[in-house]
């Protein structure tokens, strides 16, 4: 079965309702109106200008203007649809689930802008007006969700549909596996002295009496402040609300009056000093300075030589590597045999292109079943010395069932829920009320959207 392709443009549609801070579009540059009901719900022109002026802006138009209008008029009928579907399903979100998701939405239009000022000049309104504004979208984006969820949510699929899926499978749309790795690390963390934890506390304490004595916040923490995130914003942070940052962090920043610094402050990240710049309701605003510890020549040779005892124990089988992962590594992901999982898939496999360089030098040498040296890696200006192991290697090939069947069945399952859903927009478009107006009526729908 052909996939529709509104279907294709729901995700963007789902995810980015509210247009990106740089494609807003002007209210009263469009002559709104309604396009379409669905049910009781209605889909208005401005839903599809705003939608066709963000696509527009980030390059993907393909076709004519009013194709892709049209599409994402279907995208926005299936949406509806869905809408519907929860609302006759008595399928309900908390309050706590939507100021969540909307928490992190304000969070990205956040780091777009740069400045809370910059966003609220964009919009014209200020944060609480974009956020009262969001409130609905964000609730109605997840009634969609579950809804759509619901449908699919007893969809499985057994291993002879996935080698019927891949039989069926055009050879040349058989995708093409690129080389990739399985790789196992133990990390040894070594001890930070007290002497070495007194030494960040007593500059930090200089940095204080010299800010109470004129000097400028910001500039020090250009100079001094070891968060490369920030120490070139001068140790501003931009806008957060509580459960964003360290606890701790948190706590003293919460507390600060505008233009006040804090006491010093240890978290997991090391020890600050916190300058408030203001506060927004529920959202804060802060400088810090950031100083680690640096730990010591003698704790990181202690490092390197325990885990080069590890490799020796793995290397001559005293020890088998998921034994010592268990028993030695100080990785707070360990729970998963030590294996690394790649944040762009959530598996365990990764293209070389994919890997930090300083890794791929390491294992790019490797052998199946070979363990590295010691390496030495510095992660959020921490320490910690890694031995790496190769536990598989794949050479770049077209999909097989033997190498690749859990990527084929994802494929297969995704099919059959595509299908699932197709049938449903069938059958709920002849038993929902749904009256396209105006122009779109002549839109070449996927499905039969108009029935008069």
């Amino acid at each position: 079965m052909k996939i529709p392709r509104f279907l294709y443009l729901l995700p963007i549609l789902l995810l980015n309702h509210i247009p990106p801070v740089t494609a807003q579009v002007k209210a009263d540059s469009i002559l709104d109106g309604i396009v379409a009901i669905v049910g009781g719900n209605v889909i208005l022109k401005s839903d599809i200008e705003n939608q066709y002026i963000q696509i527009r802006s980030q390059g993907n138009i393909q076709g004519t203007a009013t194709g892709l209008k049209c599409q994402i008029l279907e995208s926005l009928l299936f949406q509806k649809l869905l809408l519907h579907q929860s609302q006759v399903d008595s399928i309900t979100v908390t309050d706590d689930q939507v100021e969540s998701e909307m928490d992190r939405r304000m969070r990205y239009f956040l780091s777009q802008a740069g400045t809370p000022e910059r966003l609220e000049e964009h919009f014209g309104k200020s944060l609480l007006e974009i956020k009262n504004e969001l409130r609905s979208v964000v609730k109605e984006q997840m009634l969609t969700e579950q809804a759509q969820q619901k449908i699919t949510k007893d969809v499985t699929i057994t291993p002879a549909e996935v080698k019927s899926f891949f039989r069926k499978m055009p050879k040349d749309s058989i995708p093409l596996i690129n080389a990739e790795i399985e790789l196992g690390v133990i990390v040894k963390q070594p001890q930070i002295g007290e002497e070495e934890k007194q030494e960040a506390i007593t500059k930090l304490k200089g940095f204080k009496d010299r800010i109470a004595k004129g000097d400028d916040f910001s500039t020090l923490a250009v100079l001094y402040s070891e968060d490369p995130g920030s120490s070139k914003q001068g140790g501003e942070l931009g806008m957060f609300k509580r459960g964003e940052m360290r606890p701790e962090f948190e706590a003293a920043a919460f507390r600060l009056k505008p233009g006040e610094v804090s006491d010093i402050v240890e978290t997991e990240d090391g020890f600050h000093i916190i300058q408030s710049i203001e506060r927004r309701g529920e959202y804060v605003n802060v400088r810090h300075i950031l100083l680690q510890p640096k730990v010591s020549l003698i704790n990181l040779n202690k490092a390197k030589n325990f885990l080069d005892s590890i490799s020796l124990l793995i290397i001559n089988k005293k020890i088998t590597f998921d034994q010592a992962v268990v028993q030695f590594s100080d990785d707070p992901n360990k729970n998963n045999g030590g294996l690394m999982i790649n944040n762009a898939s959530g598996n365990t496999r990764f293209e070389m292109s994919q890997l930090d360089p300083k890794i791929f030098f390491v294992v790019d040498k490797l052998k199946f079943g070979d363990i590295s040296a010691p390496v030495l890696t510095t992660d959020r200006g921490k320490q910690d010395y890694r031995i790496y192991y190769l536990k598989d290697r794949s050479n770049p090939h077209k999909a097989n069932l033997d190498e690749d069947y859990a990527r084929i069945q994802e494929l297969a399952l995704n099919k059959k829920k595509m299908d699932v859903i197709d049938e449903w927009i069938t059958s709920r478009i002849s038993s929902t009320y749904i009256k396209i107006l105006g122009n779109y009526r002549t839109c070449p729908f996927e499905r039969k959207w108009m029935k008069n």
